[in-house]
């Protein structure tokens, strides 16, 4: 097990320190650690680095706010696998949920099947 990365105060990392999480390089949405409010700057963690997104609606604790652009069609990743995908555009910093995210689970276009 790894350490928690440390702010470069050298102090120990907190919660406090970011909001969100991504597990995976691959993710296009991080999961919030806390609710945020529209227009609030969220600090994300990453296995690349912290970052920051603006959060464009108020999102609830552990929902999904998309860490880049994500076009209509396109699939849509959480801790490196795809958990569904956009039904809308869904622009960097929006909340990601079920009014723009449809999941893939069990369709019929997944398994070659009708």
């Amino acid at each position: 097990m790894t350490a928690p990365a440390t702010p470069g105060d050298g102090t120990r990392a907190t919660a406090d320190d970011w909001q969100a999480t991504c597990l995976s390089d691959a993710d296009n949405v991080a999961t919030l650690l806390r609710g945020v409010a529209a227009g609030e700057t969220v600090t994300v963690e990453a296995p690349r680095g912290r970052f920051a997104v603006v959060a464009r609606d108020a999102i609830a604790l552990c929902h999904k706010i998309a860490v880049a652009d994500i076009p209509r069609g396109a699939r849509i990743v959480k801790y490196g696998e795809i958990i569904g995908e956009a039904v809308a555009p869904i622009a960097r910093g929006a909340w990601v949920h079920t009014h723009n995210l449809r999941s893939l689970r069990a369709r019929a276009a997944d398994t070659g099947t009708r």
